[in-house]
């Protein structure tokens, strides 16, 4: 019962969440490193991708707008993969399974992580959903953005391009 109830106070925080939006330059320090279950089964480490670019996107399946960021996240992916850039998707439901029936809806190619226990969006402080965090290829932390309004894909694409010229 005392679960339900704080799960019922939390429901206007969560909203508050979703719906504040803003973005800092963060102080260059190293990323922490994190390892995952992912949508394939394949445990995948932000190590993994040492050298490159990696934005790591902090969503759920219930929030609004992270299900409208998705696609352009996926148009991004796309657009600048082949120049030492990757996209981490870190779903941070308590049960995968409602992402899983999300991306039914919205595939998307670039991997899929499960932060069932939310460890890792502890370790990097999420306190808005979505959360986008942008690593250079040095493995530091450069860029961080709570929340999404329209018109920060804009702001990812020109700090994509800026850290894969680095």
């Amino acid at each position: 019962m005392t679960k339900l109830i704080s799960k019922l106070l939390m429901l206007p925080m969560l909203y508050m969440m979703c719906s504040v939006a803003f973005a800092d330059v963060l102080p260059k320090q190293p990323a922490v490193n994190f390892a995952l279950a992912s949508q394939t089964a394949a445990e995948v480490s932000l190590s993994d991708f040492q050298g490159q670019v990696v934005m790591i996107n902090f969503w759920a399946s219930w929030c609004g707008p992270c299900r409208e960021e998705m696609p352009l996240l996926e148009g991004l992916y796309q657009r600048y993969q082949d120049l030492g850039f990757t996209l981490l998707g870190v779903n941070v439901d308590e049960d995968s399974s409602q992402a899983v029936d999300y991306l039914k809806e919205v595939s998307v190619s670039f991997p899929i992580l499960f932060d069932t226990a939310n460890a890792v969006s502890q370790a990097y402080d999420v306190v808005a959903m979505p959360s986008t965090i942008l690593v250079g290829r040095d493995g530091t932390l450069r860029y961080i953005h709570h929340g999404y309004q329209p018109g920060y894909e804009n702001d990812y694409q020109n700090q994509i391009r800026e850290l894969v010229r680095e």
